[in-house]
């Protein structure tokens, strides 16, 4: 094989990884908050990263931990509940990452189980010594309102949320 074609198989081969790091980060969330690990869950985002959710904006490992552990979060887990993340879109591009994706959060009512929430979920990330972490990741609600469809295109066009 020679040089040319093996450093391109590297470099397709270290693309795949980073997605396939990325997309089992993204995947460990639900399971994550489902199970009330606090800082699991705060320790996918970068140090300083932020969550911004329509109703919170959390900045910060401590919020995120904050956020699993409250009154309202406990609740849910204690009722029955499941954050199920949809497949994601990545794009790598060196040191940092979009990737967008659906979530669905699912929960028990009455024997029964309801879309309580169908949110656009668009995701900032970079490589870090600890592997790849969150450094935004935004929600927006899809409820008609026109930035929740933006929000995943930009995403599969790997542009950041904001743009």
């Amino acid at each position: 094989m020679s040089g040319d074609r093996l450093a391109a198989l590297e470099a397709r081969l270290a693309a795949l990884e980073d997605e396939r790091e990325i997309a089992r980060m993204m995947a460990s969330y639900g399971p994550l908050v489902d199970g009330g690990d606090a800082v699991g869950v705060a320790a996918l985002w970068a140090p300083d990263g932020v969550y911004d959710i329509d109703e919170l904006f959390l900045a910060g490992r401590e919020r995120i931990e904050g956020m699993v552990r409250s009154p309202a979060h406990r609740g849910w887990i204690a009722g029955g509940c499941a954050h199920v993340v949809g497949p994601p879109h990545i794009t790598v591009d060196g040191d940092e990452a979009v990737a967008v994706c659906h979530s669905l959060m699912v929960v028990r009512e009455e024997e029964r189980y309801v879309v309580r929430r169908a949110t656009a979920n668009h995701w900032r990330l970079r490589r870090t010594g600890e592997g790849w972490r969150v450094v935004t990741r935004t929600n927006r609600i899809l409820d008609g309102r026109p930035e929740s469809p933006e929000l995943l295109v930009r995403g599969v066009r790997g542009e950041p949320a904001d743009s």
